[in-house]
């Protein structure tokens, strides 16, 4: 029989993992009750980015969990890692300004960049104090990341960096950006080939961060203007011309963590307090319909967790649980709308629901876009089922 071409194995979370879920709780729990921010979407959408809380955070050992100790790191499992991320994102914690660094940045530099560059920048993300953003994305080119025109040119003892990034996320308020960009021409048989991960200081001159409002009008996404910036040669992380290898695995630890269907999650709990201990036959079926998407979504973004547990690079399944989760999170509010007229009337009642669904409307167009559009994962998937 043929080897199946995606697996999504079950893991069992170990004692150590289950351990720190009560550690993660009592922390959350400290947090609430001193008002460093109001669980469950109750601020709304906005002010996730709490440098405070990421210093506390790090503090706590909840930020680079996995990593060495002589790097800061905690030296623990992905699956506890697992753990304390979706104990932090289920009660909508203000993560925001450590996320990027923690989630794929460290990793990216504990792979790759010099060890000069890791004993001074890894240490200060575990401590929550250094942020990151990412250079993908173009103005021409969206996820097709193959057509990226944005250019690295070396000059000897450094690299002149030109061209433009967008839509991304809070780079207004990072330190440091990991860009993608061209260093050689693609070949004829390798669209691949010639792109090359750099780590780009904000603060170089000939940066410059232009904002970009969503529609609730919060300042997350900019774009990125490169107009010969200078950086040292050794901020070339990995190997020339074959950024994109790299990338694919950097993707796998983006794409497939819980963020990906917990973004929108306040929603579902509002209908659920809304709906209170006696709902309605149609309005229980409806609950209990997003509660088990939402359950075996959960079983494979964990899953995801045992395979880089294990050492593999699972791209594909990571882009499965990214497209089935983001679509999810993204149909949840004209789900919840759709079953709200049957939720009792009480004005108080009705009108925190309401804000809620407000901001979840507005924060959803987004979702399927950010950390790669639904088209380019589901090619990626079909690369990996052998379709195209």
């Amino acid at each position: 029989m043929a080897e199946p071409a995606l697996h999504f194995d079950p893991v069992e979370l170990p004692p150590e993992a289950e351990a720190i879920r009560a550690r993660v709780r009592e922390f959350i729990d400290r947090e609430v009750e001193a008002g460093s921010f109001v669980p469950y979407g109750g601020g709304g959408f906005s002010g996730r980015h709490a440098p405070e809380f990421s210093r506390r955070c790090g503090a706590a050992g909840f930020i680079g969990m996995t990593w060495p100790s002589q790097y800061g790191g905690g030296e623990r499992s992905f699956l506890e890692r697992y753990v304390v991320t979706e104990e932090l994102l289920a009660v909508s914690a203000p993560v925001w300004a450590h996320w990027v660094a923690d989630r794929q940045s460290g990793p990216v530099l504990l792979r790759y960049a010099e060890e000069s560059i890791r004993r001074d920048i890894l240490p200060r993300i575990a401590a929550g104090e250094c942020y990151f953003c990412i250079g993908m994305s173009e103005p021409d080119s969206g996820s097709d990341l193959f057509s990226l025109r944005s250019r690295a040119e070396s000059i000897g003892d450094g690299w002149r960096l030109n061209g433009r990034k967008v839509w991304t996320s809070n780079a207004h308020r990072s330190h440091y950006m990991i860009a993608l960009m061209r260093t050689a021409a693609p070949t004829g048989k390798d669209r691949r080939h010639g792109l090359s991960q750099f780590l780009v200081p904000m603060d170089t001159p000939g940066i410059t961060v232009n904002p970009i409002l969503n529609m609730a009008g919060h300042h997350d996404f900019n774009e990125v203007v490169l107009d010969d910036a200078l950086i040292p040669e050794q901020h070339l992380l990995g190997d020339l011309n074959m950024g994109w290898k790299q990338v694919t695995a950097e993707l796998a630890h983006e794409r497939s963590g819980p963020e990906r269907f917990l973004d929108n999650l306040p929603v579902l709990y509002e209908l659920v307090r809304s709906a209170g201990a006696d709902p309605g036959e149609r309005q229980a079926q409806g609950i209990g319909r997003l509660v088990a998407q939402l359950s075996t979504l959960r079983h494979m973004s964990l899953s995801v967790a045992g395979m880089l547990q294990a050492g593999r690079s699972p791209e594909v399944e990571a882009a499965v649980v990214k497209d089935l989760g983001t679509n999810w999170a993204q149909a949840l509010p004209g789900i919840v709308r759709d079953l709200a007229p049957l939720v009792d009337g009480n004005p108080d009642n009705r009108g925190r629901l309401e804000e809620v669904l407000r901001m979840s409307t507005l924060l959803a167009p987004k979702l399927t876009i950010q950390g790669g559009t639904r088209e380019i994962l589901r090619g990626v998937i079909a690369r990996g089922l052998g379709l195209r």
